[in-house]
């Protein structure tokens, strides 16, 4: 009796899911499938004129290229920085927040700002903010303060663009972990709290015995994401500054600066194999635990 009706569910189940599997296939797999086979021709710019099938060459040239191990390196360094301080940031403001206090709901809303404003206006406010010349952080450095003798450019120096990019990624990005982190604090028992204060345990040993074990899950999600975010990183340090060569950086100057289309869609696959190799030794690692 109950075959035909599971029968029938499944059919249903199919059928609701066929447009969303379409759309994946439309927006994703086939646009991957295309980049897999792109990475293996020479592809002139010309539309015209046909594609060379070089094999593995792009490949090969990438792995060879120093520039690509260049940007690789600051790639990973711009993206343990982000998660280290995103997520330590968020943690710690998510902690002092989680209580009641006047204007509690305000308070969190302004921290969501950076979050949700979009990239584009904070980029050029922060461009504006750190400019050489009439720059509010160089006046009051330079002018009131007096930390300095003259202005530093902030956005013209390879080191100093880095940390740049790196302060400006942290406090754009600290409030997505801020906002995981309060919704698993507040399910957190209290009286665990008062038990282990009973037993005198200090603010440091609370959160070692009580808090971190409740947001680990939340934690390991956070940095997991966060990573893949920040690996994928293009629109914020091209714009900030033209110092820095992160991988999405590169990628975009092998395709549009030197209409390489063939050798950049070989590092996207690349790129790709590396996201995924992190995420599966990260989820490994987090299920062992």
């Amino acid at each position: 009796m109950n075959r035909p009706r599971k029968h029938s569910d499944l059919k249903l189940a199919m059928g609701l899911l066929a447009p969303s599997m379409l759309l994946l296939a439309v927006l994703v797999l086939i646009p991957m499938l295309s980049n897999i086979q792109i990475s293996f021709f020479d592809m002139p710019l010309n539309p015209n004129l046909d594609a060379v099938f070089i094999g593995l060459s792009n490949y090969l040239e990438i792995l060879s290229d120093s520039e690509f191990y260049r940007s690789l390196g600051l790639t990973v360094a711009y993206t343990l920085l982000v998660v280290a301080g995103s997520t330590a940031l968020g943690l710690a403001v998510a902690i002092l927040l989680n209580r009641k206090f006047r204007f509690r709901k305000t308070v969190r809303s302004l921290i969501l700002l950076s979050y949700v404003t979009p990239s584009i206006s904070l980029i050029f406010a922060w461009k504006y903010m750190f400019n050489n010349s009439y720059g509010i952080v160089n006046d009051l450095l330079v002018d009131k303060l007096q930390i300095f003798n003259e202005a530093p450019l902030w956005f013209d120096q390879p080191v100093a663009s880095f940390f740049m990019v790196v302060l400006f990624a942290i406090w754009r990005y600290y409030p997505y972990a801020f906002i995981s982190f309060l919704a698993i604090l507040q399910t957190v028992d209290k009286t665990l709290y008062e038990a282990a204060e009973m037993d005198g345990a200090n603010a440091w040993q609370k959160f070692k015995i009580v808090t971190l074990p409740a947001i680990k899950p939340v934690l390991a999600t956070v940095i997991v994401l966060r990573s893949i975010w920040m690996f994928y990183m293009f629109t914020d340090v091209y714009l900030l500054t033209n110092k820095v060569n992160i991988l999405g950086v590169y990628l975009y100057q092998t395709a549009f600066a030197f209409n390489d289309l063939g050798k950049a869609a070989a590092i996207s696959i690349l790129l790709f194999i590396i996201i995924a190799a992190v995420v599966l030794l990260s989820r490994k690692k987090v299920d062992l635990k």
